[in-house]
């Protein structure tokens, strides 16, 4: 196979952080035929809905078709956001102030309670609360991000200032770019030692984590659910589905309101540190406000950019979207262009129709997903919530509880109207750079 010129001759197509990852604990294989509660998925979700059913006495089973955090829980961007993408003025008119504050609120109580988390568990995860800079696109763009910067300060409490072009390079070394939004209280994390982190913790917890065990079917008897699986089959009293953008026909009415969505990561051969210094001189996450977004930070020891974004309108291959993303980076920094890329992956997000995460309970069964990109603390958090309703605590409700959760007519689950979204976006948004950069000269 021919490897691109980006790509070093042994780019490996597995995520960087599970290198020097050690070794996971030691599983069962054998199910538990009767338990309190199944969870199906192992991501943050379904660990930490695991970690408090299990601390809260109840027998607690998960099971995931792969190995335990297989999916985007360990190949995500480590980026923590507030997660809450709709503005407080558009939530507003959907559900009045009130709701629309509280929804807005918790994505700032999971951002807080993710640090308080990871401290109180004494998590090995490369946790920091380093800030984002947001950068704008356009000028126009800027002009925008500043506004809501001030609105958020005044109205949410939200810490936010910023940054006009001219003082750019103080945050960013990249010019192409028409100043941005430094959000203070974000943070980064190791995705992979986050999620191993929350597998020791269940498990000490003395849940029965079950890797390579796919679920086939589910049977509400009323008193009980019965479960058909790849190893037989299992009764539980409570099931938990928490497999965001992996959900598939084995819940349909959950599928038909989740839309998959690959995003893809590179991570560069270890760089010089004056170059990292020039890069991101104050060592923050960073994204844009691209349509199709791009997001990017440096690895925890500081010796790599990564850097990751959506590289075409259908799902790719890992050794076509790496020398992509490269061009892109590049774009962004050329400084880079001398430099190789040693690691190129994927990992599947969800979106919902609505930009909201959702939780709730259909046919009897729990659930969270639908974390739009922004799911780190999120899905962490909620994962929690539905454990505390599955044991019946207060604690367990949420601003999320009673929303909508909307779909479209004829949709079951393959967003076959994505393609030509992502490449309407992708179109406007290289337009909307070039005519910025015109304008700029």
């Amino acid at each position: 196979m021919t490897v691109h010129t980006s790509l070093t001759q042994n780019c490996k197509a597995s995520s960087y952080w599970l290198d020097d990852l050690q070794m996971p604990p030691s599983l069962p294989s054998e199910l538990q035929k009767s338990v309190d509660v199944v969870i199906i998925g192992s991501g943050y979700t379904g660990m930490h809905a695991a970690i408090e059913t299990a601390r809260g006495g109840r027998s607690t089973m998960v099971l995931d078709a792969q190995d335990p955090g297989w999916g985007c829980s360990t190949r995500n961007g480590g980026q923590i956001s507030t997660s809450i993408k709709p503005s407080f003025e558009k939530l507003s008119k959907k559900y009045g102030p009130e709701r629309a504050r509280a929804i807005r609120q918790e994505g700032e109580t999971a951002l807080e309670w993710i640090e308080e988390f990871v401290t109180t568990e004494a998590l090995d995860c490369d946790f920091r609360r380093n800030g984002r800079y947001h950068a704008a696109h356009t000028p126009e763009h800027y002009n925008e991000i500043a506004r809501n910067a001030e609105t958020l300060r005044k109205l949410e409490g939200i810490e936010a200032h910023a940054v006009p072009r001219s003082e750019q390079r103080s945050e960013l070394g990249s010019d192409v770019y028409h100043g941005g939004v430094v959000f203070a209280r974000h943070a980064s994390i190791n995705p992979a030692k986050y999620h191993r982190g929350l597998l020791s913790l269940a498990i000490a917890a003395g849940a029965h984590v079950v890797g390579n065990c796919a679920v086939t079917g589910i049977k509400n008897e009323g008193h009980r659910f019965v479960l058909a699986t790849a190893r037989g089959e299992v009764h539980a009293r409570n099931v938990i589905v928490a497999t965001n953008g992996y959900t598939t026909g084995l819940t349909p009415w959950l599928q038909r309101r989740i839309i998959p969505i690959g995003s893809y990561v590179i991570a560069t051969e270890p760089l010089p540190k004056d170059l990292m210094a020039d890069l991101l001189p104050t060592n923050r996450i960073a994204s844009d406000t691209c349509k199709v977004v791009y997001y990017y930070r440096s690895s925890p020891d500081g010796t790599r950019i990564l850097f990751g974004g959506r590289v075409s309108a259908n799902e790719t291959d890992t050794t076509v979207s790496g020398p992509k993303l490269f061009t892109d980076m590049c774009r962004i920094f050329p400084q880079l262009e001398p430099f190789k890329v040693t690691h190129s992956w994927m990992g599947r997000v969800a979106y919902t129709f609505d930009e909201l995460a959702h939780t709730g309970v259909h046919g009897g069964v729990h659930y969270a997903m639908g974390y739009c990109g922004s799911g780190v603390s999120m899905a962490s958090y909620l994962g929690k919530r539905l454990g505390q309703k599955v044991l019946g605590l207060s604690e367990g409700k949420t601003a999320f509880d009673g929303l909508n959760n909307p779909t479209r007519p004829f949709y079951k689950g393959n967003p076959w109207f994505l393609p030509p979204v992502v490449a309407y976006y992708r179109r406007r948004d290289r337009r909307q750079y070039e005519r910025a950069a015109i304008a700029a000269e």
